[in-house]
């Protein structure tokens, strides 16, 4: 009992340490994780192997992490598989910006439409949602916002709108595969699920939704743009973008390349660490003298973030906080799998909306895995549910996700304060016909 105690209150010490802000969020996991091995599996446990499970350092050296026909082999504790998969998709991304290619790719599409702001306002949409599906959110909102802001000094427009727009669409992307968001990933590499199962499944939900936004922002903003271009010779030659021609072409092949790796991985057997680690080797590889420059702009505090974050919940797993979660749920829907389902995805919408969706959906999965054996339902079913909820539920709020922040942070810094009413007023009713969308889909498709 003292150390469940223990546990459920280095958690919530964890939780609002990231609410509150005032300390880096992986200085905060990590030592909150540290209090976990000491204080709740060293001396309340005394319980040496536990925590060397909750580290999990034993599975990086395991045949099976790097090639497993099976599929993933992580059980519980830290999740390496995530950890090395983040950090290879880093790598890449900081070598595709380097290259210019996503001030290219922005510019090109303006082109394209004739520099159009109504149509530049649906392209991004759609590149935006079709990038975040390969691609970190925030660095997809990173480039694409500052780009809007560019094109909107050009054309004389208000890019507010359009730089949110951008941000709901890189959210929804996300849920659609396996590596376009965070939780995403944390849930196919622990619960074993690939590339192909994120995109029939969520990419479908995903899919539906996004059609329907279109309209939706369609009647709500774009039509309240101007249609005209005005200031369109201003703009440079989406070529002038590119840094240089052969890391360009290098940075699209191994894009390319980490795709067809994804999509295949359950054929080909080897794990998400494995596409990982090899993506980064050939983007440092490719990179000449700027591969230093490369690996000094990873995101290694997100990186250690994680790793905090696993061995908190692997404590609250082992001592059977989790277990005793699943079952409230399970009390509380009755045993009704209609409302199973509802809980999880509103209850990951709501969550998601005020507190980081990362360590929500970490915290989760042992849960809905404990309510899969106990109540019938299927766990797939569960999975996609957390996925959409905690994917999609970040979008209400300036502060839900981390590509709001930084879109929100982009639009300020040019001149374009985004307050909550405003950002609310815009983005919470979408999100909340896309939650939804998703949970009449789960209905129809699952039950």
């Amino acid at each position: 009992m003292t150390a469940q105690l223990l546990s459920a209150i280095i958690f919530i010490l964890m939780f609002i340490l990231i609410v509150m802000e005032q300390v880096p969020r992986h200085i905060v996991t990590l030592g909150c994780g540290a209090m976990m091995l000491v204080i709740v599996f060293g001396l309340c446990l005394k319980d040496a192997a536990g925590a060397w499970e909750a580290v999990s350092l034993g599975s990086i050296v395991a045949p099976d992490f790097w090639y497993s026909a099976a599929g993933s082999s992580h059980s519980t504790g830290v999740n390496w598989e995530t950890i090395f998969f983040i950090f290879g998709m880093m790598v890449m991304v900081e070598g595709m910006a380097e290259s210019g290619f996503f001030r290219w790719l922005c510019i090109a599409i303006a082109k394209l439409v004739q520099f159009r702001i109504r149509s530049i306002f649906i392209m991004f949409m759609i590149i935006s949602a079709v990038l975040a599906m390969f691609i970190d959110s925030i660095t997809v909102i990173m480039f694409l916002a500052a780009v809007t802001v560019e094109l909107s000094r050009m054309l004389k427009f208000n890019p507010v709108t359009m730089i949110l727009a951008e941000i709901f669409c890189a959210n929804l992307g996300g849920s659609a595969t396996m590596c376009g968001d965070p939780p995403n990933i944390i849930i196919g590499t622990s619960l074993g699920y690939t590339f192909a199962d994120f995109i029939s499944n969520t990419g479908l939900i995903a899919l539906v939704s996004m059609a329907v936004m279109l309209v939706f922002f369609y009647f709500a903003l774009i039509r309240k743009m101007p249609a005209g271009a005005h200031g369109s010779s201003c703009c440079p030659a989406p070529r002038s973008v590119i840094k240089s021609a052969r890391s360009f072409a290098v940075s699209i092949i191994i894009f390319l390349l980490a795709v067809v790796l994804l999509i295949t991985h359950a054929r080909t057997g080897l794990t998400v660490s494995t596409i990982g680690i090899l993506i980064a080797a050939l983007t440092l590889l490719f990179a000449g003298k700027n591969r230093w420059h490369i690996l000094k702009c990873v995101d290694y505090k997100t990186l250690l973030f994680f790793v905090g974050l696993f061995i908190v919940v692997s404590g609250l797993e082992h001592t059977g906080i989790l277990a005793w979660l699943a079952g409230l749920i399970s009390t509380a829907s009755g045993g009704n799998l209609h409302i199973m389902i509802a809980i999880i995805l509103w209850g990951s919408a709501v969550a998601s909306a005020f507190i980081d969706n990362i360590p929500f959906a970490a915290t989760m999965i042992p849960v809905i895995k404990t309510l899969a054996a106990t109540s019938g339902v299927e766990l797939p079913t569960l999975a996609w549910a957390l996925a959409m909820g905690t994917d999609v539920g970040g979008s209400a709020t300036p502060i839900g996700a981390s590509a709001n922040v930084v879109g929100v942070a982009i639009a300020s810094k040019n001149g374009y304060h985004i307050g909550w009413g405003k950002y609310c007023r815009i983005l919470a009713v979408p999100t909340v016909i896309v939650i939804a969308i998703s949970m009449i889909l789960l209905f129809f498709r699952y039950l």
